[in-house]
C-alpha cells in the first residue's frame, strides 16, 4: 500500500523541501498523511476545474507546482478551495521552488525543450540552491531566437530583442526576474522567462540582454508531465492524470 507519506516523501528526495525560497509552502498542504493512494491528478495550479478533474477521476492525491495554501489566512471557509478539497477527502502535495531548483524539474524541463545544452545552476543570493538554469545553444540571430522559444512553447512571445547574435541562455519558468543580473554576469545573450516588469525589462534593454517573456503559465506547465512520469516510475501500482487545465491568460491580437 501507498500513503500520502510515501509519496510526499519520494518528492522529498528529488525536490526537497528544504531548499524552498523563505517565502514559499512546500510540502503536504491538505490531507491525511495515512491515507492510501491509488489515482493522482497533476496540475500546475490546484483551481476548481482542475479539482473537478480530479473527482471525476476518483484522484486520492492531487499534486500541484503551485502553492494551495500560500499566503496566511484567517479563515477557510466554503468556496475557498483548500477547504473544498478537504471536504471532499482529497490530499494536496504542493512541490513549488522546491521543483523549480531540482535536478530534472521547471527549469531544466525548460532547458530540453529549447535544446540548452551544457546547462549548469546559476548561483544567486536569492535561493540557497541555484534556481535559473544557463547553457548553449546553436547560434542564431536574437529575433530568430524568440520566434524559436515561440514555437518551441506554442505561445506567443514578447521580446526585447537587443540584436546580435544568441548562443548563451539563462531560463527561470514563471516569474524570473530576480535572477536576470545572475544572468548578466553569466555572460548570457539571452534570457528566457514567464514574466518581468517594465522597469526590469528597460534594465534588460540597457544591459543588451535579449530577453523573452513567454509566460508564466506556458514556461512552467509542461514540467507537470515530467513530475507526473517520474513519479509513477517509482510507485508503479499506482495511476497518474494530468488534470486538465486551461492558461488564465488569453490572447487577442
Amino acid at each position: 500500500m501507498v500513503t500520502v507519506k510515501d509519496v510526499s516523501d519520494y518528492i522529498n528526495t528529488f525536490a526537497p523541501y528544504e531548499t524552498q525560497c523563505e517565502w514559499d509552502n512546500c510540502g503536504l498542504l491538505i490531507g491525511d498523511r495515512d491515507k492510501e493512494v491509488n489515482k493522482i491528478g497533476f496540475a500546475l495550479d490546484l483551481t476548481e476545474e482542475t479539482l473537478d478533474a480530479a473527482v471525476k477521476n476518483n484522484a486520492d492525491l492531487i499534486i500541484t507546482h503551485h502553492p494551495v495554501i500560500f499566503k496566511a489566512q484567517k479563515t477557510y471557509l466554503k468556496g475557498n478551495i483548500a477547504f473544498d478539497t478537504a471536504l471532499k477527502g482529497i490530499s494536496v502535495i504542493s512541490a513549488h521552488t522546491c521543483y523549480d531548483c531540482a535536478d530534472g524539474g521547471v527549469n531544466d524541463v525548460l532547458c530540453e525543450i529549447l535544446g540548452i545544452r551544457n546547462t549548469v545552476g546559476i548561483p544567486s543570493e536569492s535561493c540557497s540552491v541555484p534556481m535559473a538554469r544557463i547553457g548553449n545553444i546553436n547560434e542564431m540571430s536574437s529575433l530568430d531566437f524568440a520566434e524559436f522559444v515561440s514555437k518551441s512553447l506554442k505561445t506567443p512571445c514578447r521580446v526585447v530583442d537587443c540584436g546580435g547574435t544568441v548562443k548563451r541562455v539563462a531560463v527561470c519558468g514563471g516569474a524570473g526576474a530576480e535572477f536576470l543580473s545572475d544572468a548578466v554576469r553569466m555572460g548570457a545573450d539571452a534570457y528566457v522567462t514567464g514574466e518581468m516588469d517594465h522597469h526590469e525589462l528597460l534594465f534588460s534593454r540597457e544591459k543588451g540582454i535579449t530577453t523573452v517573456l513567454a509566460g508564466h503559465f506556458e514556461t512552467e506547465n509542461p514540467s507537470i508531465l515530467f513530475l507526473k512520469n517520474r513519479i509513477c516510475e517509482k510507485f508503479t501500482e499506482i495511476e497518474g492524470v494530468i488534470l486538465g487545465q486551461s492558461n488564465p491568460v488569453k490572447y487577442i491580437f
